[in-house]
């Protein structure tokens, strides 16, 4: 009897200025708290899109890797970037200032699961409810890069 050939379960790369940089998959990302929104954004090629999305914040998965800004200095995580890279290539790019509870405190999701269906073999996905265009909504997610490179600028 032959075993059902299994998807392999993608991997998501999150490096840059980062005390615990880490790889993690879609099962460790749905063992994380999860937070659900229902959105709608329009696409481009298809329409208004319709979907619930499941997953943890960016903000806490970013959070616990350890940013490597002052926590001290509430202005110094302003000067750091997210960039985001989907398996097609497709890129989008964040500010720190967008998901952090003292700012923007937008509820930007890394997505494990899209309408009830887990994205194991596909990766998860970037999700950013208060977009009303779907650009930034990145598939696939393979690497997430904090960077930090902006010098600091003592007053």
């Amino acid at each position: 009897m032959t075993q059902p050939l299994t998807q392999p379960v993608a991997e998501l790369a999150v490096t840059g200025d980062l005390a615990r940089p880490a790889r993690l998959t879609v099962p460790d990302l749905l063992g994380r708290p999860q937070h659900e929104v229902r959105v709608a954004f329009e696409c481009r090629t298809s329409g208004v899109q319709h979907h619930s999305f499941a997953g943890p914040l960016l903000y806490d998965v970013l959070s616990d890797a350890g940013p490597g800004f002052d926590p001290a200095r509430r202005k110094d995580r302003l000067r750091f970037l997210i960039a985001v890279t989907g398996a097609d290539g497709h890129h989008a790019l964040l500010s720190w200032a967008e998901i952090d509870p003292d700012f923007a405190h937008a509820p930007v999701l890394l997505a494990a699961a899209i309408d009830d269906a887990p994205l194991d073999g596909a990766g998860p996905q970037l999700v950013l409810p208060q977009d009303r265009c779907g650009a930034r909504y990145i598939s696939g997610i393979r690497a997430i890069r904090v960077d930090g490179g902006y010098p600091r600028h003592e007053a």
